[in-house]
């Protein structure tokens, strides 16, 4: 979100703004704050090492599959689902909305298209979007650390953790070097333990732009990934939450917005198949679940909230 100085003469253009122009801003919140408001199915943190293997092996290996998740997604339509509002902390109340769902689909060429099927008008008054959240929710809301991302970041090991029904690996992430122009994950992400597929990431994007009358930043978010046909483990549901903080300008008082930005990837059908899928030395492409375990074995991924 941009200083809200800006927005009431923007207002009508935002309203007939295309997803791609979708961007927010909020204050720093630190990473625990977010985890800590969903932390009932989570247990206690086991920092000791693991056990049969090492931590640069399961970075290694959730690099991989986070890879070919990435190009396997690329390969199905889904429906994307966005709203922000901006809520009245004195009356706990939406005072402003934008809602806009999405069906990335594919065209009789096999070309991907996005078709808005539901933009009522919008309503929000007191913050401006900014083309940098449209980037926020198409990559680093889904986060798909792939092995073409991991040089990019330092990933340290955190120990294991019972998330709802899942055991789970838990690293620390976040960028080496902040190049110009260009933003990143920081936060915690947890890895299951027998797929060594990335099921839950909490964090924000780094860097903020904090310039007095350029603020452009973004509240920390929570990431829930469920299997989709028994083998991809893909994003469905995002909550990101915090409080934006605009400075003072022209002698004008500072203003917070708490901000709260929901998005859903619902309806996955897979378009067409381009990789194949290994495990433990057996191709199950074709397959609802690996050969040694039955969907109902399968343990379930953390609940998103309601």
């Amino acid at each position: 979100m941009h200083s809200p100085a800006k927005v009431r003469t923007t207002l009508l253009a935002l309203a007939i703004a295309s997803l791609a122009m979708l961007g927010l801003a909020a204050v720093a919140v630190p990473v625990a704050a977010a985890q800590d408001s969903a932390a009932s199915g989570f247990g206690p943190l086991d920092t000791s090492p693991p056990k049969g293997i090492t931590a640069e092996e399961i970075v290694k290996r959730f690099g991989e599959r986070e890879a070919e998740f990435a190009q396997a997604r690329e390969n199905y339509t889904f429906r994307q689902s966005v709203k922000v509002d901006t809520i009245d902390d004195d009356t706990g109340k939406v005072d402003g909305e934008y809602q806009q769902v999405t069906d990335i689909t594919f065209d009789k060429d096999g070309k991907r298209e996005e078709h808005v099927v539901f933009a009522p008008q919008n309503t929000l008054q007191r913050v401006m979007m900014s083309p940098t959240d449209f980037d926020e929710i198409e990559h680093r809301l889904p986060f798909i650390l792939t092995t073409d991302d991991l040089p990019k970041y330092e990933v340290s090991y955190l120990g294991r953790q019972r998330v709802d029904e899942l055991d789970t690996y838990v690293f620390q992430a976040g960028p080496k070097v902040l190049e110009k122009n260009k933003h990143y994950f920081q936060g915690k992400v947890w890895v299951d333990q027998q797929d060594f597929q990335i099921v839950l990431i909490n964090g924000m994007t780094v860097p903020q732009d904090t310039r007095r009358g350029h603020e452009d930043l973004q509240p920390p978010f929570t990431t829930y990934y469920e299997q989709v046909d028994g083998k991809y483990w893909f994003p469905t549901y995002t909550k990101a939450e915090g409080t934006l903080h605009f400075q003072a300008q022209n002698g004008a008082l500072s203003q917070d917005v708490h901000l709260r930005n929901i998005v859903k990837f619902t309806d996955y059908k897979q378009f067409r198949a381009t990789s194949r899928i290994i495990y433990n030395g057996q191709d199950i492409t074709n397959q609802k679940a690996p050969a040694d375990q039955s969907p109902d074995q399968k343990s379930k991924p953390p609940a998103p909230p309601k």
